[in-house]
């Protein structure tokens, strides 16, 4: 299927317009003080109590991996991992398209290495675990009004209020930076490879297609997807379980 030079077009501004607000964001996050974090740290001063809530898919939709944690994960048991959901991508032949891999589930919607509510890779666990509840992304509100998000599940496990020593906070403050900018680099790197690989293929995203195969895989049916990967896309079938 051949495609006109407008629809090449359309594709690649829509690429590019992607990659501006990853690279605008990451500039911002950047750019966001340090003070500023630490200081929410300090205040939320939180605690782990050891109930694993934070390991479960009742609190947690996913846990995604970076490039390092995917390579971790792989060493470990390669099948302990599943392209990461919310695939970013459809080209019209019905092909997704995801930026990551993310940590499978056991069927009652917990962790796959959750055993005893204790973490049987613990040593090993991937970075956003290490850093959970604190983040620092742009994410929109209930009103549809976008701004800095820096904890997660407020109240909703955990100790709360405890005192934390300033230079453990400027620690946890900076390896929160240091992960948010890791995973804006690695769907900026996702984003730049699919320009490509559509443009070299020929291929476009196309939201009706995208809509449909998922519809079709709502219903049992099998996907293909692409997850990116040692600077590659590596491809995986995807049924509904």
């Amino acid at each position: 299927m051949q495609l006109s030079q407008k629809e090449l077009v359309s594709f690649k501004t829509s690429i590019d317009e992607q990659l501006s607000l990853a690279r605008l964001e990451l500039k911002e996050l950047q750019d966001y003080p340090d003070e500023d974090l630490i200081a929410t740290i300090k205040e939320v001063g939180f605690h782990c109590d050891l109930c694993a809530r934070c390991c479960t898919q009742e609190f947690n939709d996913h846990v995604f991996l970076l490039e390092e944690d995917a390579d971790i994960i792989r060493q470990i048991d390669p099948t302990k991992m599943e392209p990461a959901p919310y695939y970013e991508l459809c080209d019209q032949k019905g092909n997704f398209y995801v930026s990551g891999y993310a940590l499978k589930t056991k069927e009652d919607g917990s962790c796959t290495f959750l055993e005893g509510r204790r973490c049987t890779i613990y040593d090993r666990r991937p970075s956003i675990c290490r850093l959970y509840p604190y983040m620092l992304h742009l994410e929109a509100d209930e009103e549809g009004n976008v701004g800095w998000r820096q904890i997660s599940g407020l109240n909703l496990h955990g100790c709360y209020h405890n005192d934390i020593r300033d230079e453990e906070c400027k620690t946890i403050a900076s390896d929160v930076k240091a992960y948010e900018s890791s995973f804006l680099e690695q769907k900026i790197a996702f984003l730049e490879k699919a320009r490509q690989h559509f443009t070299d293929k020929k291929l476009r995203h196309v939201q009706g297609v995208y809509d449909r195969e998922m519809r079709r895989f709502n219903k049992g049916g099998n996907i293909t997807v692409f997850v990116f990967y040692g600077k590659g896309f590596k491809d995986h079938e995807v049924k509904t379980e």
